[in-house]
């Protein structure tokens, strides 16, 4: 287990960017925490299916190119929302 800190160094990013990451992972079953400390669920299915996603996002990604939401930002899009 880990302290968000411990991986946001790790990964050169924000510590609060890292703690709101794994929150989102742990409102999906993906990790757990248990103050200070996160860690990887036990779940392997879980973590499969996760992954398999992962993979279908990426093969997506490679064949069509990226989506990049700036991009497709338009005048009307507060509007949308």
């Amino acid at each position: 287990a880990w302290k968000a800190a411990t991986i946001a160094d790790q990964l050169d990013l924000d510590t609060d960017a890292v703690s709101s990451i794994l929150s989102r992972l742990k409102e999906r079953g993906l990790v757990r925490h248990k103050r200070p400390y996160w860690a990887i669920t036990d779940d392997e299915e879980r973590l499969q299916d996760a992954y398999r996603v992962h993979q279908y996002h990426e093969a997506v990604d490679e064949q069509y190119g990226e989506e990049r939401l700036e991009e497709l930002r338009t005048d009307d899009m507060e509007t949308v929302q």
